[in-house]
């Protein structure tokens, strides 16, 4: 048998396959941990890789920390002042930062923000996110921005030519924010027999269908029967995923059902590719409703101890319904404490303020 000397090891380690850092699969489907563990792991090998440095950027922005990934993105423009996913990443932090300063002096922050997610389409056209974020902001944003239906609908169409599913469905939400819910609720349909188990087409149908737009062309009565009826047919489509399973069962709360809602998601916990979204609606489920105060408070404290995935309300989230459920437990002191973990982390969490000054009454 044939073993080669010392001397050819480096020579053949040199003649392995590489593995292709590719971290767009993993932010396109919302795995925002998995993206960061792995843009670490890179950057600890190439501190200068700007494609890591712009993943990392993204997904913290999903983790809500604005100013870290907007630095990053930055340093990654630097080193590559043409590196699409870095105008992305960029574009994501300051889309992401104005939201959270709530004010009209952050025009500028989404003006820019605009800026960098055109020029990422324009530099890339197959960067799923910027179509889908683009799309949005167009649709909600006033016409001195830019913002147009007509300019929202065309970024559902470049969407849809990489994506059928998702683009209808962002078609969908677009029409669902311009008060047109029939077209919209046609929209949905066509993306749902597309790809029902894409978390996000069904994410994105259950949310536009508890919103204020349905309500108004369904009545209440008729909104959170089809909700409790959707959500049960769509269930078996999400098995095994955290973020679908989180859209399921917040269709299922919204529908009046809390009970149903708790049962299937904490039944899920086990198998879910992201438990700490289930933990994180378990608690506010239980701030919103009632519902098993204590255990969902539990659930909260192991949220704020583990890592929390991305595109969720955050640990700003997990603090403010702490807060409530203590206040309802009768604990007044550490219901402020929460409020103020809270408001620690964001500084204008709306919730949270409205929580301080029910306590300081």
């Amino acid at each position: 048998m044939f073993l080669p000397s010392i001397a050819w090891i480096p020579f053949l380690a040199a003649q392995a396959p590489q593995e292709v850092y590719a971290p767009r699969a993993d932010l396109e489907a919302g795995r925002y941990l998995a993206a960061l563990r792995k843009a670490e792991q890179r950057l600890a090998l190439a501190p200068a890789d700007p494609l890591a440095l712009a993943a990392k950027s993204e997904a913290l922005s999903s983790l809500m920390r604005f100013p870290e990934a907007s630095a990053l993105a930055q340093r990654a423009l630097e080193l590559d002042p043409g590196l699409a996913e870095a105008y992305l990443a960029r574009g994501l932090a300051r889309a992401g930062s104005a939201v959270q300063q709530r004010n009209f002096g952050s025009l500028r922050s989404i003006s820019g923000a605009m800026d960098d997610l055109r020029t990422a389409t324009e530099r890339n056209p197959l960067l799923q996110t910027a179509w889908l974020t683009l799309g949005v902001a167009y649709q909600q944003l006033p016409g001195l921005l830019g913002g147009s239906t007509r300019r929202a609908l065309a970024c559902a169409e470049a969407l849809a030519r990489l994506h059928p599913a998702r683009g209808a469905a962002l078609r969908g939400t677009i029409l669902a924010l311009d008060g047109r819910w029939k077209e919209a609720d046609a929209a949905f349909q066509e993306a749902l027999s597309l790809k029902p188990d894409d978390a996000q087409v069904v994410a994105a149908y259950l949310e536009a269908l508890a919103d204020r737009g349905a309500r108004r062309a369904l009545g209440e009565a008729l909104q959170k029967e089809r909700l409790a009826a959707g959500a049960r047919r769509l269930l078996p489509k999400v098995q095994g995923s955290g973020r679908g399973l989180e859209a399921v069962c917040g269709a299922l709360l919204e529908a009046g059902q809390p009970g149903e809602a708790w049962t299937c998601a904490e039944g899920a916990l086990k198998s879910a590719d992201a438990p700490s979204l289930l933990r994180l609606f378990l608690g506010k489920l239980a701030a919103r409703s009632g519902l098993r105060r204590p255990e969902g408070l539990a659930y909260l404290d192991q949220v704020l101890k583990e890592p929390l995935e991305g595109g969720s309300g955050g640990y700003p989230a997990a603090h403010w319904r702490r807060g409530q459920i203590l206040r309802d437990l009768g604990r007044p002191a550490e219901a402020r404490l929460a409020a103020q973990a809270a408001l620690a982390l964001d500084a204008k969490h709306p919730g949270a303020r409205r929580l301080l000054e029910e306590l300081d009454r």
